[in-house]
C-alpha cells in the first residue's frame, strides 16, 4: 500500500488544515488523533476504515459534506476506489 499525500497549509496556535490526497491504492498509516477535528471533502467517494483489531468498514464522502469527530479516534483510511480522494482536515488545537 503506497503512502497518502498530505499538506499542511494553515497551522496556528488555534488550529491546523492539512489537505489530504489519497490516490487509488493509497492509506494514511494507522493513527489516533490526539485533536477534536472536522473532516471537509472535496471530493466525493467511498473510503474503507480499519479499527485498531482490524475491522474493516465504508465511509461515504459527498463533496462538501463536512463531518466532526472527537479525539481519540484511531484508524487507518485506506482508499481502495478507482478514484482519487481528497478531504481538508481541520484539527481542533485546545
Amino acid at each position: 500500500m503506497i503512502s497518502a499525500e498530505s499538506e499542511i497549509q494553515v497551522d496556528t496556535p488555534e488550529v491546523r488544515v492539512t489537505r489530504w490526497r489519497l490516490a487509488p491504492g493509497s492509506a494514511t498509516g494507522h493513527h489516533i488523533h490526539e485533536m477534536d477535528y472536522v473532516i471537509v471533502p472535496v471530493t466525493s467517494g467511498e473510503m474503507t476504515i480499519v479499527a485498531p483489531g482490524g475491522e474493516r468498514s465504508k465511509a461515504q464522502l459527498g463533496a462538501g459534506k463536512s463531518y466532526f469527530r472527537k479525539a481519540g479516534v484511531e484508524h487507518d483510511v485506506l482508499n481502495e476506489s478507482a478514484d482519487e480522494i481528497v478531504f481538508l482536515e481541520v484539527e481542533l488545537k485546545p
